[in-house]
């Protein structure tokens, strides 16, 4: 049963690790703008510069722990390439879900779960594909 789990475990390890990275990278972007949030009055704004301070703390976990690549050029502009196309996505489906007078916390919430599997798809087989 352990060499089963831990089998698992090793097969998954690179998800498992995104997933980790991910929960703390969502930790490090709602923290951040829920202070924001209190400095600024627009939640558009807070949620820009929090994007930017978790998209720069995912680049930094996901190239050396999760996918273990080495820090390039080319895969830190691919990085934020990507990362800045998702910003539409994130400060569009936050308004949307505000517009909707959903709670500001649960907004960012939901719009970070579609965020996170949206990066995981393109990190793995765009950004840190494997060669070979």
């Amino acid at each position: 049963m352990k060499t089963r789990i831990s089998n698992l475990i090793k097969k998954h390890a690179e998800l498992i690790l995104y997933g980790f990275f991910g929960i703390l990278t969502v930790l490090v972007n709602t923290v951040t703008f829920s202070v924001l949030s209190l400095l600024f009055s627009n939640e558009i704004i807070a949620n820009t510069i929090a994007f930017f301070i978790a998209v720069q703390f995912a680049y930094f976990t996901n190239t050396k722990f999760v996918f273990k690549e080495a820090f390039t050029k080319q895969n830190f502009l691919q990085f934020w390439g990507m990362r800045i196309g998702t910003l539409v996505i994130d400060n569009g489906g936050l308004w949307l879900l505000l517009k909707c007078n959903i709670n500001t916390l649960l907004a960012k919430i939901l719009v970070n779960i579609i965020i996170i599997l949206l990066n995981y798809i393109l990190s793995k087989f765009v950004i840190f594909k494997k060669k070979g």
